[in-house]
């Protein structure tokens, strides 16, 4: 007789990404995420890391967390509706709101928990949220999450979206459109002044997932509605505090009733303990440093620009990105993964993506620049990118 704790059913799903060739182990990094790294004790360029503008281990940041934890401890020991409300956390709240130009801020734990507490709060039964078919998978969990009806417009097809719009305006109470600010896979930016007209137009209201464009587009890094002059039009803007920021956490942005409501309805807000002292500390500290200068982000641009250029010259496709994430694309699943591990080999770290998280065929390493890398590294960098090309018969 089979014993049922043996979960069998696991055992033959985990097989099956063996057998497809995506079975993956985590790689272990040794030290700080820095821009040249030691990952399973290799020295490497890292090119797959979300800490834009090197701020991971920054030592103000550090001092910072440190400093935090020594006056408010290593937990906040409750959520925040109940005791975990520190005043280190309402000084977050108000220094985030003034440096996103908008009347209110509440931070959540994560981006993710962000979508996933606000799009269900926000929105009821008799609503619709009509979201762009690229959108990242923390959208699509929060608005299965959601009462109200869904809807997906092609990506960043203005068309499609404002046909949705006439076909299903008058039947639905309140309308949400939402997108990524910044899309991760093809560092794309998304139409917002059109969205946003689509939206003023139709009485709808516009909701933006900032995850990749906090500390990276508009003024020092206040993202994509800055970047457009945006202020005022857009209803909800999500950041994230763990990527350019380089700590942990989420928030949303938008007016205080958006606010009030969500200290009533936001269930991360109120059902999960909230962020420790150290993040805290680090993150207002981060933000002042985006606030006293653009040094940061001008220095990530300028590195963005190198390098995709250099690339561009050796002749891979980096598709259609408009910021510092640059695909190079290489197509096949197989021969992606094989691109990635002999990158590796050479001394440069660039993940692979594929299938099902990109469209079969489209298969890229996605090099993430940043602030932290010096001219030097990104010049060894593309000699390996060339090295390797050649070697495969790619260039």
């Amino acid at each position: 007789m089979s014993n049922v704790h043996e979960l069998k059913y696991l055992q033959d799903s985990i097989q099956e990404l063996k057998d497809q060739g995506v079975y993956r182990k985590l790689p272990v990094l040794e030290g700080p995420n820095e821009a040249e790294i030691v990952l399973n004790g290799n020295k490497v360029i890292n090119l797959s890391s979300n800490n834009y503008l090197g701020l991971a281990n920054n030592p103000r940041l550090k001092k910072a967390a440190i400093e935090a934890v020594e006056k408010y401890g290593v937990g906040s020991g409750a959520v925040r509706p109940i005791i975990g409300n520190m005043d280190i956390h309402e000084q977050l709240e108000v220094i985030l709101a003034k440096f996103k130009k908008e009347e209110a801020v509440m931070v959540f734990q994560s981006g993710f928990n962000c979508n996933a507490g606000v799009i269900q709060a926000i929105t009821n039964k008799g609503d619709l949220i009509i979201s762009d078919a690229l959108n990242h998978a923390s959208i699509i969990d929060g608005v299965k999450l959601s009462k109200a009806d869904k809807a997906v417009f092609k990506h960043s097809d203005m068309d499609d979206l404002e046909r949705i719009l006439k076909e299903k305006r008058a039947d639905y109470n309140t309308v949400l459109i939402i997108t990524d600010g910044v899309f991760s896979m093809d560092g794309d930016v998304a139409k917002l002044p059109q969205i946003v007209e689509l939206a003023e137009k139709y009485e709808a209201l516009t909701y933006v997932d900032d995850a990749h464009g906090s500390g990276v587009l508009g003024e020092g890094g206040r993202g994509t509605v800055d970047h457009f002059n945006l202020h005022g039009r857009v209803d909800f803007t999500i950041g994230t505090l763990s990527k350019a920021i380089g700590v942990i956490g989420g928030y949303v942005a938008g007016s205080s009733v958006m606010k009030e409501w969500l200290l009533h309805r936001g269930r991360p807000f109120l059902f999960s303990t909230s962020l420790p002292p150290a993040a805290v500390g680090a993150i207002i500290e981060s933000v002042t440093v985006l606030m006293e200068s653009t040094e940061l982000s001008d220095k990530l641009w300028e590195n963005s620009k190198f390098f995709k250029e250099k690339l561009g010259k050796l002749g891979y496709d980096t598709g259609e990105s408009e910021t510092p994430i640059t695909p190079v694309i290489i197509g096949e699943e197989g021969k992606t993964v094989e691109f990635s591990q002999k990158l590796m080999a050479a001394g440069v770290f660039a993940s692979p993506i594929v299938f099902p998280t990109v469209a079969k065929g489209t298969g890229r390493v996605r090099c993430m620049v940043t602030a932290g890398h010096t001219e030097e590294q990104l010049t060894r960098a593309v000699a390996i990118f060339e090295q390797v090309g050649k070697e495969m018969g790619l260039l």
